[in-house]
């Protein structure tokens, strides 16, 4: 089957990667990933690289190396990012599944809006060996976009399972996830929200897709119950804040080993920035911020613990027109504007990283203009066996398959 690699995140050995960055132009990867080897051994041929903004710090896929990677839904809007060449490719018909990665909503905000299922698995579900077990301090995690529950599953049973050096063993399964899509759901206790949890207002129709899809599960058995926001923005600003502060120091040595030079002929604006901030951070931080996660996990852990799973937006907003304010090109945006910017737009998101539970974007709804809607489920730590069960009863009640963009691989691409 073909597979299309992220640039960013798992590596092939002696194949670019460029990380969306001229700093990195014309880069190959020395590391041979477990997730590529595991692809390869179920049959996945990677036949490209797919797109990201650079670094991957961004939710707009636009860089000065690759340009502007279009929304196949709208050309004028964004696919998303950081995994939205993945989302792009995969939404215009050009592979079924590509791999992509999530480390605040990576994988399902380009999923909700380019139409696709996106599941971020758990912490420790996908093994980021040989060089990048438990990246960005579990926020980050690897594993695919696909267009359907049962191929979500079926790449579970093909990309889960640790190898020696992984810091932690999580709960197996008791079961292969595509037997699971046979089973049982059972009644659950679901928590919705309904209310913006950042500074971006719910859209309308964002907010009619949940309220629907709240009745619907209300319909099957399930009790619902309404949720209020479970973090503090501020807390999650510090996290970020904190870690691009310590991905400074890590450019720098990545640079001089490639003999480069950091600057704003190899940087975007904003990374630039980001840099410059970074590089002349006390080390001292870094206690900062593994307090602040783990200080953040907790108060969530207690706050939604009552409920077998969460329904909420995957994004408060259906796709937005390129550029803005949540681009890296942004020529005066400070980066302390930029990153109070993420928890606005992934608001429902990037707390899941944290704290490293499950999460899946399904593509359940559209707007009257006919854009996708995403809604997220998210289950307890280690349960993704519980998000196919739900993901299969949701996708059989409203089914999408039918669903495609009118700009589909093949077909002349024009914008302008």
């Amino acid at each position: 089957m073909p597979f299309l690699r992220k640039d960013l995140g798992a590596t092939e050995a002696g194949r670019l990667q460029e990380k969306g960055s001229r700093l990195f132009k014309g880069n190959r990867s020395n590391t041979d990933s477990f997730f590529f080897r595991r692809a390869r051994a179920a049959g996945l041929r990677t036949i490209g690289r797919t797109t990201t903004p650079e670094f991957g710090a961004s939710g707009m896929t636009e860089t000065i190396l690759n340009g502007i990677t279009r929304n196949p839904w709208d050309l004028k809007r964004s696919t998303g990012g950081s995994s939205g060449g993945a989302a792009a490719a995969v939404a215009a018909g050009i592979t079924p599944i590509a791999h992509a990665s999530d480390g605040a909503g990576s994988i399902r905000n380009p999923a909700s809006w380019c139409g696709l299922v996106g599941l971020n698995p758990s912490r420790g579900r996908i093994s980021g060996g040989p060089d990048r077990q438990d990246s960005s301090f579990g926020l980050s995690r690897t594993f695919v976009v696909c267009r359907t529950v049962r191929d979500m599953a079926a790449a579970l049973d093909v990309f889960s399972g640790p190898y020696p050096g992984d810091p932690f063993v999580i709960v197996k399964p008791d079961r292969p996830y595509v037997d699971e899509l046979s089973q049982p759901t059972g009644r659950l206790r679901i928590g919705v929200a309904r209310t913006r949890w950042g500074a971006v207002d719910i859209e309308p129709e964002v907010l009619q897709a949940v309220e629907s899809t709240a009745s619907l599960l209300e319909e099957m058995g399930h009790v619902v119950t309404d949720i209020t926001s479970p973090y503090d923005t501020e807390e999650f600003v510090k996290i970020l804040l904190g870690l691009y502060d310590l991905d400074a120091s890590a450019l720098a040595t990545a640079a001089r080993d490639m003999g480069r030079i950091v600057s704003s002929d190899t940087l975007e604006p904003v990374s630039l920035k980001f840099y410059e901030k970074g590089r002349n951070q006390p080390l001292s931080i870094l206690k900062d911020v593994l307090e602040t996660i783990r200080r953040m996990s907790f108060s969530v852990g207690e706050a939604i613990d009552p409920y077998d799973i969460l329904l909420t937006p995957t994004q408060p907003t259906v796709a937005v027109p390129h550029g803005g304010i949540y681009s890296l090109l942004h020529p005066t945006i400070s980066a302390e504007e930029f990153v109070q910017q993420e928890p606005a737009l992934y608001q429902h998101l990037g707390v899941f990283n944290v704290t490293g539970q499950p999460s899946v974007s399904l593509p359940l709804a559209q707007s009257a203009s006919g854009l996708p809607i995403g809604l997220q489920v998210v289950g307890r730590f280690g349960d993704e066996a519980t998000l196919v069960r739900v993901a299969r009863d949701l996708e059989e009640a409203r089914p999408w398959s039918r669903r495609r963009p009118d700009v589909l691989a093949g077909k002349q691409l024009t914008a302008t």
